[in-house]
């Protein structure tokens, strides 16, 4: 008699032998079916006239995977013929649904969207463009400044808040433009007002008619004056060395 040991390493390998055999049966089935497979016809039979065609005879649908299922059922001469058939009298053929454009989906930009919809598609109102130089439109910002942009003579570009009033004089004067409702933008850089200057007084004193080649504020910075076309001049040396801080009034007095 055999002990439980020697049974039991009996019936594992009897199990072994088992699973082996099904494995091998399953492999040499498999093997058979491949080779009873036939290659796939590339083509299909049309819907309309019931005729095999290749597949390049066909349509092909979008969004579906490469086929006998991507194509339309319908070849392409039978779609050339419905459509004569379907087109009205003066000779042009109608346009069938799958031969439209589709629709882009998605969500469509603000502009498409406004067009398409009656109610959206409003007429924006006519604002009249204000003018640069009229400082009637400037409005302070929360802070209560009003920003200055500027460029140095070395073309780098630079910022500044500032007073409202400030801002108002500099436009009004010629030396800035608005450039938004909280903002204006200086139009000269130091070198260039200063060459602006000198060649629109062509280099003359403007106290004693002599050469000149200095700028001279009409109302001093000191009184409350600012560098602008408005308030500049041309003045020789001594003219500007003698006229100091005072004002134009009592300059021109303190000369006769």
């Amino acid at each position: 008699m055999k002990s439980g040991r020697n049974e039991r390493i009996d019936e594992e390998l009897d199990l072994q032998r088992f699973f082996i055999g099904a494995k091998v049966c399953y492999t040499r089935g498999m093997i058979n079916d491949t080779h009873q497979q036939e290659p796939e016809a590339a083509g299909k039979m049309c819907r309309q006239c019931r005729t095999f065609k290749p597949l390049a005879e066909f349509p092909a649908r979008s969004g579906r995977r490469a086929g006998r299922k991507r194509r339309r059922g319908t070849c392409r001469s039978c779609r050339q013929k419905a459509r004569k058939l379907e087109a009205p009298a003066g000779g042009t053929v109608a346009e069938t649904e799958a031969d439209k454009p589709k629709r882009r989906r998605g969500p469509q930009p603000p502009a498409a969207r406004a067009a398409s919809d009656p109610i959206q598609a409003k007429p924006k109102p006519n604002r009249a463009k204000t003018d640069p130089r009229d400082p009637s439109g400037l409005r302070p910002t929360r802070q209560g400044f009003i920003r200055m942009l500027g460029k140095s003579d070395n073309g780098r570009r630079w910022y500044q808040e500032i007073e409202p009033d400030l801002a108002v004089t500099l436009v009004r004067e010629g030396a800035a433009v608005v450039a938004g409702r909280h903002t204006i933008r200086r139009l000269y850089s130091n070198k260039e007002f200063r060459r602006l200057i000198l060649m629109r007084d062509n280099y003359t004193c403007r106290y004693c008619g002599q050469y000149g080649d200095t700028i001279d504020h009409l109302l001093p910075r000191a009184k409350g004056g600012h560098t602008t076309p408005a308030n500049c001049v041309c003045a020789c040396n001594e003219c500007n060395q003698s006229k100091a801080d005072r004002d134009l009034d009592e300059f021109m007095r303190a000369q006769d």
